[in-house]
């Protein structure tokens, strides 16, 4: 059953406005708790980094990443680290040619400051022209910043499901398919075939995939490389380093700065 915004967060969705921006600060650990919202959210954080969960898959969102979701998306955020975040609910009705899809995006320094900025918006007045340009430009950076791959779509086969829940407890499980596919109770051609359908992945992208979620929230805890690398499955620090280039193009160190 679809969990409501709560009140705080439906008067902000009331406002007859584009755009409307909230902050807010969660200690490491804390939850949000499963809820929903009518508008569009553009979900940012300056510190911490945030695990978001709902039905279709697990997001995990660092610093200068933001997570666009689609109106009405059931979720659940968690906290990894202290979390200064900065919220911009949208009226996706009223906008054209914003990502169908929930996702998550780079958000560059000029998008950072605007959102920044977004919050100081004043709620109790008409807003000004100067803050219908800053909403504007927002809006037009967001569409220019490009989506990268911080999704881990789960199943829906319970099987597959079960399976894929024990990978994000312990990333560092080296079984192979046909081991795996002999715990559920399937054939391994089965497997392999269930995970591209339901997943859009093979079983092997799957579990990297997983390995690099669970490996961004160890660092955002401040845990060293080797450490990482050896929770995450890998031989080596320079293994998990080479994975880690090959998905964003960088060093953890630098996807962090």
């Amino acid at each position: 059953m679809p969990v409501q915004a709560s009140n705080k967060y439906q008067n902000f969705h009331d406002l007859p406005r584009l755009l409307v921006a909230m902050e807010n600060m969660w200690p490491t650990g804390a939850s949000t708790g499963w809820h929903a919202h009518p508008r569009g959210q553009l979900l940012y954080a300056i510190k911490g980094v945030m695990i978001v969960q709902s039905d279709a898959g697990t997001w995990v969102v660092p610093p200068n990443r933001a997570l666009w979701m689609v109106p009405g998306l059931r979720h659940n955020v968690t906290m990894s680290g202290d979390v200064e975040m900065r919220t911009a609910y949208i009226d996706s009705n009223l906008i054209q040619n914003l990502p169908g899809q929930t996702c998550v995006i780079n958000v560059s320094p000029l998008l950072r400051e605007l959102l920044v900025e977004a919050v100081r918006i004043p709620l109790n007045s008409e807003i000004s022209p100067r803050d219908e340009r800053l909403v504007g430009l927002l809006i037009d950076e967001m569409k220019a910043s490009s989506a990268i791959p911080l999704h881990l779509p789960m199943p829906s086969d319970p099987r597959l499901a079960t399976l894929c829940q024990s990978l994000i407890e312990q990333p560092a499980d080296r079984s192979s398919a046909k081991t795996w596919a002999e715990a559920i109770g399937m054939g391994e051609r089965t497997l392999h075939r269930l995970f591209s359908q339901e997943t859009g992945m093979t079983f092997s992208q799957w579990r990297e995939q997983a390995r690099l979620l669970s490996a961004l929230r160890e660092i955002a805890e401040g845990k060293k490389g080797i450490e990482v690398a050896f929770n995450c499955g890998y031989a080596s620090q320079s293994a998990f380093s080479a994975m880690f280039r090959r998905h964003f193009g960088v060093s953890p160190s630098a996807f962090y700065r």
